[in-house]
């Protein structure tokens, strides 16, 4: 038992350093090579009765650290692809809520400038609906500049006053 245990030793400080540079060629991480060079002398430690004193010992760990990558690699493969559709899925259901929150939004903006008294709802539909500046539409409704700005503040605060009551019961939903 003594003797195969030195010749085993022997094996690994030969081997060890030219099997573990092979692998970092075909992982580019040193840390992967090196789990991968320990699992093949586990192999080659389990093996040691029927390969120890084979002219093919050089050959078979070449060939398991090979074989032992490529499995990795594979694994490594099936999990990035798991990931990317969990990735994506993911990304899919973000982008339907968003979808969904922003129709929400749009039909509560709507409700909300319905409510607006009739000349504050014009003014505003004049402004971002029409694209219209302030001086153009206090010059179609025959009225001041200064009116245009003050209809728009109201508009703009009653829409910031029903929007800012969904975001404190969104927030609310989470604590």
């Amino acid at each position: 038992m003594q003797q195969k245990e030195e010749n085993f030793k022997l094996v690994f400080e030969q081997l060890y350093g030219p099997v573990l540079a092979y692998t970092k060629t075909l992982t580019n991480s040193h840390d992967k090579a090196k789990d991968i060079v320990q699992n093949c002398f586990i192999i080659l430690w389990q093996k040691r009765p029927d390969l120890i004193e084979s002219p093919t010992l050089k050959r078979f760990l070449f060939t398991t650290a090979y074989n032992s990558f490529v499995d990795l690699y594979r694994k490594d493969q099936r999990k990035n692809t798991i990931l990317d559709d969990i990735k994506y899925s993911m990304a899919y259901e973000h982008t339907n809520e968003e979808n969904g929150n922003v129709e929400i939004k749009i039909k509560k903006l709507k409700m909300v400038i319905q409510q607006l008294p009739p000349k504050c709802q014009q003014i505003l539909l004049l402004n971002k609906r029409d694209g219209l500046k302030y001086k153009e539409i206090a010059l179609r409704l025959d009225i001041s500049v200064k009116t245009v700005e003050s209809q728009m503040r109201i508009a703009f605060k009653k829409i910031r006053e029903t929007f800012k009551a969904d975001e404190i019961m969104f927030f609310l939903q989470f604590l």
